[in-house]
């Protein structure tokens, strides 16, 4: 064997510590079927990963960590390569360094040996590369190094990598100039890469970690040398205050041990109590306990709310814990049933005799649900078909169709079809649902009811279903206190054969003259219950502000398709964005930038909140005689003052 080929075992350098031991041993025990007495001969380096035992390098550690050095890069363990036969290639990369080990199933034994090992350290510019680029290099290196072999091999040989998206690099459509090069290099090959989970891609990654000490040895020293301490002596806003006091005395009213703060400083110091990198974007209470720590001026309290209001950052990075804004605007009462219908999907289910999605249609008068399983979540042509034999068929056209912004119901042709049968389309704002609050609450219902009647089979739920609708149709509803049943006909089905007779209806016109009855009964208990429920929700909301056309606002990121790396660090709202139209005093319009293109621009007021403006300077103090006058509002928008401190450094 060429020494070249398995300098990277030959060269391991001796463990320094528990876990570069543990890595040396992890990268052995895939090779302990191959040497004979293998635990006798590392029994004194698996002692030392012993927690209970202090690391500590000894002449019996040397002695075996040698000979299996030497094992590894001998026979039984190599075999000489076949370029007839099927090459494995194993690689990976690490933040320092990468690994390869080329690999055949030999014929004597049926077991994979290794043919040669590699092993290179990573640049300083090769470690700025991200994970996928690194996992990428480790390929390009080990073809390069065993290119004699690999490129000449009449079978189509294996890579194993523990990067998952590697597998799809060779029908990618989009490469940038690095992978572009590489992709010219690996033209010249037949390979397969696959995909191995990290923990079985350990021989490879122990050989990438070789230079982890080495790295970490010459990484530059930081700024200051050691046995120094940094002492922070005058902050740079301290001394601006004071050249400023040269100009303008301190009032009797400042106390003795704080600085009187000029008003052409005051945004200075409120920056730098608010804005530091010391303070790192406090409330109000933050911001001014560190003012009060040496400054003072008669309107600091109210001068740092106004200041820590309009501040950007904060109004971009900070949820806000108030109730959510908008009173609520319940939808208007029908007069009859059936006129105004709501519409939704209940998905994520269970197969059941070939049907995965129910279709959930709410009368809002009479609160009546009609519940209709589908195979799959329908187009917009197919729901118009369905909803014309399960809903119109029965109960005639409505004039109102309320609805979630699905794909089915902003299609062109939902709209035309709508618009055909003349019936209003009523979609639902942006991430707001509770818009369609009987459809989202027929699902809580439907959900309940065959939880109970098919927990113990849960693919019988299609079976359930023509039961869960009687059961949810026959009971009072806590809207009307009447059935939907008896909302919609103006009896309730009797149960019971004794009832018939009861329940009979002399002719036809007594008929209409129950229903009548019954609907003015069903509409007047509608409009008390939504006054009572207008109340009940209005004490868990506040009145939103009053919106006007071209106002800038800042828009929540939460239900936003933002692609980011951690949703944790995304910003809470983005923007700003100016409005468009104000729809209703709860939805505006706005104008969205061209990568939320594929997001609707209505919003519900929940959602936004206005762009404070920034004083463009603070008032003088209100002289003793008069009472403090507010500040007035200024037309800056932001601010940029840059301060500094003066830091020494002591032995």
């Amino acid at each position: 064997m060429d020494p070249a080929k398995v300098q990277a075992v030959i060269d391991w350098p001796v463990p320094k510590s528990r876990v570069e031991l543990q890595r040396f041993l992890g990268f052995a025990n895939f090779y302990r079927r191959f040497i004979r007495n293998f635990g006798q001969v590392a029994a004194p380096l698996t002692a030392l990963t012993s927690v209970k035992t202090c690391f500590k390098w000894s002449v019996s550690a040397q002695g075996a960590f040698d000979p299996l050095k030497n094992r590894f890069t001998s026979a039984p363990i190599l075999v000489t390569p076949d370029v007839s036969r099927q090459f494995v290639v194993e690689v990976d990369a690490s933040e320092v360094g990468v690994g390869a080990i080329l690999s055949q199933r030999s014929l004597s034994d049926d077991k994979v040996h290794p043919c040669a090992y590699f092993s290179h350290r990573l640049s300083p510019s090769e470690r700025n590369y991200d994970v996928g680029n690194r996992e990428l290099l480790a390929i390009r290196l080990a073809l390069g190094e065993w290119r004699q072999w690999l490129e000449g091999a009449t079978v189509p040989f294996v890579v194993w990598t523990d990067h998952r998206n590697l597998e799809y690099i060779r029908s990618a459509k989009r490469l940038n100039a690095r992978q572009a090069r590489w992709a010219l290099f690996f033209a010249r090959f037949e390979f397969v890469i696959s995909y191995r989970p990290g923990s079985k891609n350990t021989k490879p990654d122990a050989l990438s970690r070789l230079f982890s000490s080495s790295v970490a040895s010459t990484d530059p020293e930081g700024i200051l040398p050691e046995g120094r301490v940094v002492g922070l002596t005058v902050w740079g806003i301290e001394r601006q205050v004071k050249q400023a006091l040269t100009h303008t005395p301190s009032p009797r009213a400042c106390p003795r041990n704080l600085l009187f703060v000029p008003v052409p400083t005051r945004l200075a110091v409120l920056q730098w109590a608010h804005s530091a990198k010391l303070a790192g974007h406090p409330g109000v209470r933050g911001t001014l306990a560190s003012i009060r720590q040496r400054f003072w001026w008669p309107t600091r309290e109210h001068d740092t709310r106004r200041f820590v209001a309009a501040c950007s950052v904060c109004a971009q990075t900070k949820s806000g814990n108030s109730p959510p804004a908008g009173r609520l605007r319940p939808l208007p009462i029908p007069s009859r049933p059936w006129s105004h219908i709501a519409l939704d999907f209940v998905t994520g289910l269970p197969s059941s005799a070939g049907k995965t999605v129910i279709l959930t249609v709410v009368d809002r008068f009479s609160k009546a649900a009609h519940f209709i399983p589908l195979a799959k979540l329908p187009s917009a042509k197919e729901t118009a078909q369905i909803i014309i034999e399960n809903v119109f068929r029965i109960h005639g056209l409505p004039s109102d169709v309320v609805s979630d912004r699905g794909p089915q119901f902003t299609s062109q042709f939902w709209r035309e079809f709508c618009r055909l049968i003349g019936a209003s389309v009523s979609l639902s704002s942006g991430f707001h649902p509770q818009s369609n609050g009987q459809a989202e609450r027929a699902n809580q219902t439907i959900g309940r009811i065959l939880r109970s009647l098919s927990f113990r089979n849960p693919a019988s739920w299609s079976e359930q279903l023509p039961w869960a609708e009687y059961a949810h149709n026959s009971l009072p509803s806590s809207a009307t206190g009447l059935s939907p049943f008896q909302s919609s006909l103006g009896y309730q089905p009797p149960l019971f054969s004794s009832q018939f007779a009861e329940s009979s209806v002399p002719s036809a016109q007594a008929f209409v003259q129950r229903c009548e009855r019954t609907w003015k009964r069903v509409r007047s208990a509608l409009c008390r219950y939504r006054t009572q429920t207008v109340r009940a929700a209005n004490k868990r909301r506040t009145k939103s502000p009053r919106y006007c056309r071209g106002q800038r606002v800042w828009l929540s990121t939460q239900n936003l398709p933002l692609k980011t790396a951690s949703r944790k660090l995304t910003p809470r709202f983005i923007g700003p964005f100016r409005i468009s139209r104000v729809i209703n005093p709860v939805a505006v319009r706005l104008l969205l930038p061209r990568y939320l293109r594929r997001v609707h621009p209505v919003f519900h007021v929940s959602c936004i909140k206005p762009v404070l403006r920034a004083p463009a300077r603070l008032p003088p103090p209100p002289p003793p005689s008069l009472s403090r006058a507010h500040p007035s509002t200024g037309s800056v928008e932001f601010w940029t003052c840059v301060l500094g401190a003066v830091v020494t450094s002591t032995s």
